[in-house]
């Protein structure tokens, strides 16, 4: 595997910690409003990530934290300002905070199902790990990384002269304003250092600490959740390309000033989701939610299909035309697999047919083995069915064909389920079957009614040499 390394800025052979297994860490969502589909991007990369690791025989435990509280409203600072997410969220529709967390939490998931993406093996939530976090800031104010002022702790960005080497937002450059805004507080050293401890009594979530009653910084959480579920070094942590600075570089500070060792070997960052040719965002335009599109008459692999098939780092343009042709394609993958194939005579196999099958496995694997090159896994498979096709399989050829795609679509996870229309299909073939005994006996207006019937019901009927084909349309 050669993946692209943010903190280097080179395409890296990927070597883990420990042979055969492989700790992913994945920046997760702020539990505060249903996420867009510009921020499902990061998540759908982060599952073909895991899925690719998973095709090659690696044990991957893959970590999602789920951030409930501490995440303020201004986040592109190094301390981030404004007001709690989650708590002004709760002001505006006055109910508690923790029930719109739980509420938002179910939602997400939900939402990663439509997607197909695979469930984390852990999804902790920030709110069930203050202590963790306690024991890291004081660690880090013992040795002189943090200082404390009137109950809020901060992070002494002079004490850690490495940071900025994933954003270049260097200290250099944050001296020179190159950050943008910055807050004036007397109580800090420097206007760039960072929260890792907030006193606010009119926060509406507070916890007890040796610092005062108070809440956690940002940063903080995914520092002390990434230690506790996955150890100090992880082999691979992502995110979108917003979460790079300050949130990622944070978490290498506080973490690296605690343990002493590399807090992670590889760093992975996904492209924006753009509408005319900006990032997507609430306060930018319409940002669609998954239940929308579904209600639209999309399916959540159609988003899928549309974010796999650019690579993962270059930023990927949406619209619903583009999402119209990411649904006809994969429609066309669909039909390949539950119609075309199906509907085979008998007969030998074809050595051809093993060969395409080979062929394609190999360029398959190649292209995710550089750096999850999609675009070309994809552009393998369609002149896989080309070939398929040309060959014209036999029945036992056709069904090793499937299973390859089958195989094939752990990875990807586009293709419907295999069961998906089986009661239909019935149904279906007993209307064929009518239709061939009119044309047999040259009953054409019965024949023509229910080929008509069959397009009404979004089926094209196919006659060839072999007999009569289906294929599901739009």
């Amino acid at each position: 595997m050669r993946l692209h390394n943010s903190l280097t800025g080179a395409v890296e052979e990927f070597v883990p910690l420990h042979e055969g297994q492989v700790a992913l860490y994945h920046c997760g969502p702020t539990v505060y409003k249903r996420q867009h589909i510009g921020n499902f991007r990061a998540f759908v990369f982060a599952d073909l990530l895991r899925r690719t690791f998973e095709h090659f025989g690696y044990t991957v435990k893959q970590v999602m934290n789920i951030t409930d509280v501490g995440h303020l409203t201004e986040d592109d600072v190094a301390d981030a300002q404004g007001e709690d997410k989650l708590q002004a969220q709760a002001k505006e529709l006055g109910v508690d905070p923790w029930e719109i967390a739980r509420e938002q939490e179910a939602f997400f998931k939900e939402d990663l199902a439509a997607l197909h993406i695979h469930p984390a093996h852990e999804y902790p939530r920030a709110t069930e790990h203050i202590p963790e976090m306690l024991e890291m800031i004081a660690a880090l104010v013992k040795s002189g990384h943090a200082y404390v002022v009137d109950g809020n702790v901060y992070f002494s960005l002079d004490t850690f002269p490495a940071y900025g080497r994933l954003s270049g937002n260097t200290l250099a450059a944050l001296a020179e304003g190159a950050s943008g805004r910055v807050e004036e507080r007397e109580d800090k050293r420097s206007a760039n250092d960072f929260a890792l401890w907030k006193h606010d009594p009119k926060h509406l979530m507070l916890w007890d600490s040796e610092f005062g009653r108070g809440y956690p910084g940002w940063h903080i959480e995914c520092s002390a959740m990434a230690r506790k579920h996955l150890g100090d070094t992880i082999d691979i942590h992502t995110g979108g390309p917003d979460n790079k600075f300050p949130h990622h570089e944070c978490e290498i500070a506080q973490s690296e000033s605690v343990t002493g060792k590399p807090f992670v070997r590889t760093w992975m960052h996904c492209g924006w989701l753009e509408i005319g040719g900006r990032k997507m965002a609430k306060r930018a335009g319409k940002a669609y939610l998954i239940p929308e599109l579904i209600e639209m008459g999309y399916d959540g692999r159609d988003l899928r299909y549309l974010m796999l098939k650019q690579h993962y780092r270059a930023p990927l343009p949406f619209t619903l035309d583009l999402l119209d042709e990411a649904k006809r394609s994969r429609a066309g993958f669909n039909n390949f697999v539950q119609f075309e194939m199906a509907q085979r005579p008998e007969g030998p196999d074809k050595p051809e047919i093993a060969e395409a099958i080979g062929a394609a496995r190999t360029r398959f694997d190649e292209a995710l083995h550089d750096d999850l090159n999609t675009s070309s896994a994809f552009a393998a498979l369609h002149e896989f069915m080309s070939a398929v096709n040309r060959a014209q399989p036999n029945d036992g050829d056709a069904a090793r064909v499937v299973a390859f795609l089958r195989e094939i679509d752990q990875v990807l996870g586009i293709l419907d389920d295999a069961a998906s229309g089986e009661d239909l299909d019935a149904e279906i073939q007993a209307l064929i079957d009518e239709r061939d005994a009119a044309r047999a006996a040259k009953d054409f207006a019965t024949s023509d009614r229910i080929r008509d019937e069959l397009k009404e019901r979004g089926v094209e009927i196919i006659d060839t040499p072999q007999g009569t084909r289906w294929k599901r349309i739009d």
